[in-house]
């Protein structure tokens, strides 16, 4: 597990006219930490007291001025990023900025020099540099190239951009799973085996995007583009995966609809990406603070698709790019100061690796003949998925021989086979269940008491008292008789 800060970046466009002197400064301390300092001089022509600051001061990890080339762009900020996915884990890298401070052209570059090349195709061109390099593993690329517009999402790679309108196409929507995983549905993976093939596919997405001229850029891009680099590698005869994906994301840029003078399809276009960058600060701003207990991640498409990207499993860096005219430099303040909120979000970055379960079926599938084999070898029997009808029949002979023998000390004999031992009980369940209970019960054993004699049940001993008591009785009427005889005698005389 790798915990960072995510990494920010400033990169200064350079203007189309002569500029004024001492607008910023850029300086880098000994602890190689670069700082921007932006100048805002009061304009004692507005004709009112100005109290605004005059100087305003960011830090970056490094701040890539004017004269920077987009060589120096990809060494520093996504070589390392690359290398990061090639181990196995995400990667992110986003700009930000307003319309026309050079986010695309550095996301994407530009199509006059092989030199104006942006961070995307270089990193696709490392990236199979490094892959035919690496022989001891093997390595699937798949690309898919996503486009958030007007907040809904499209498939930049679909075949049908070209003869369908943009309504006609199928939107790209979010799943989640139990584990809160976001799948896209409708959006398609390409494989991509060289590098001949990666960028085709990234000049097919960029020839579907939707651009349009404002007055502050003449090809404005009117979408958030996220190009996904999806890498799985394997060592051969290891059953472990490595799964990773690199997102790269050109966002729309901000723009101050009063300053544009836009209306119509482009002032719907502005709202939508204006407001998706609101959200986007939401989460930054969310994340940010300390003990929140709820980040707003699906106010937004785009928000919910980077979720893994801002505070979640993912090394991000981003790019803010600036336009530092005089008439900018309120949005340019703007950009550093959302810059300075993404410093301190901490992303963990966790190794994904998992173990891939074709090749476990596969090993223990050959795990199981082996066992069967060493069985076999044992037994002298090859061992087969289920007893045959001779073994069956035999078995159950053997439980009813079992059962009848009269010994106490005999046993049941059947070895260590589970198969047999599991019929031996559906056998003797079969059994006691066809058992018939015989209707007449058996007289129970007579107790005697301790003269040895048996007890007299209780009829019989009504019986002997009622004879008893006759008895009595007649004893008692023939002692009577001689009593009356004498008597009589006396008197006779």
């Amino acid at each position: 597990m790798v915990k960072q800060t995510i990494q920010i970046f400033a990169r200064v466009k350079p203007t189309s006219r002569k500029q004024p002197q001492g607008i910023y400064s850029v300086d880098e301390d000994e602890k190689s930490v670069a700082a921007l300092e932006i100048i805002l001089p009061r304009d004692l022509a507005e004709g009112f007291v100005n109290n605004k600051r005059e100087s305003y001061k960011f830090k970056f990890q490094r701040i890539f001025d004017q004269e920077s080339k987009q060589e120096d762009i990809f060494d520093i900020i996504a070589k390392p990023v690359a290398e990061s996915v090639l181990s196995g884990y995400n990667g992110t890298i986003f700009a930000y900025g307003q319309t026309g401070s050079g986010k695309t052209f550095t996301i994407t570059g530009g199509a006059e020099r092989y030199s104006d090349r942006g961070i995307i195709p270089r990193t696709l061109s490392y990236i199979f540099e490094q892959l035919q390099k690496d022989s001891r593993k093997m390595y699937t690329t798949h690309i898919s190239y996503l486009e958030i517009y007007n907040e809904c999402g499209y498939d930049l790679l679909d075949p049908r951009h070209e003869a369908s309108s943009l309504e006609d196409l199928p939107k790209v929507t979010i799943l989640e799973d139990p584990d809160q995983n976001i799948h896209l549905k409708n959006l398609s993976l390409q494989q991509a085996t060289t590098e001949e093939e990666a960028l085709n596919l990234l000049f097919l997405g960029d020839t579907n995007r939707m651009i349009a001229e404002t007055p502050m850029n003449q090809a404005s891009t009117r979408s958030h583009c996220i190009f996904t680099v999806h890498i799985s590698s394997k060592e051969p005869g290891s059953a472990i995966v490595r799964h990773a994906k690199l997102h790269l994301v050109d966002l729309a840029g901000s723009e101050r609809v009063a300053k544009t003078g836009v209306g119509g399809q482009l002032l719907t276009e502005a709202k939508y990406i204006n407001l998706s960058l609101h959200y986007l600060e939401q989460v930054i701003i969310a994340l940010a603070e300390k003990h929140r207990s709820h980040i707003p991640y699906r106010n937004s498409m785009m928000t919910n698709v980077l979720r893994d990207s801002l505070g979640g499993n993912c090394m991000t860096t981003m790019i803010a790019t600036l336009s530092l005219e005089k008439r900018n430099i309120d949005e340019s303040i703007s950009t550093c100061r959302f810059a300075q909120r993404v410093a301190l979000i901490k992303n963990e970055a966790v190794l994904n690796e998992e173990i891939d379960p074709r090749l476990t079926i596969i090993r223990l599938k050959k795990e199981i003949q082996e066992l069967k084999d060493e069985l076999a070898i044992v037994t002298g029997e090859q061992r087969t998925e289920e007893l045959t009808q001779v073994e069956l029949d035999k078995l159950e002979e053997q439980i009813r021989s079992f059962l009848e023998d009269q010994d106490p000390e005999s046993r049941l004999e059947v070895g260590s086979d589970m198969r047999k031992i599991h019929h031996c009980f559906h056998y003797l369940k079969k059994l006691l269940s066809e058992r018939k209970i015989p209707e007449k019960s058996e007289p129970s054993p007579e107790i005697k008491d301790q003269d040895g004699e048996v007890p007299l049940k209780e009829e019989e001993f009504k019986k002997l008292r009622d004879i008893l008591k006759q008895r009595d009785n007649e004893i008692s009427i023939l002692s009577e008789i001689p009593g009356k005889r004498g008597k009589e005698q006396i008197k006779y005389q």
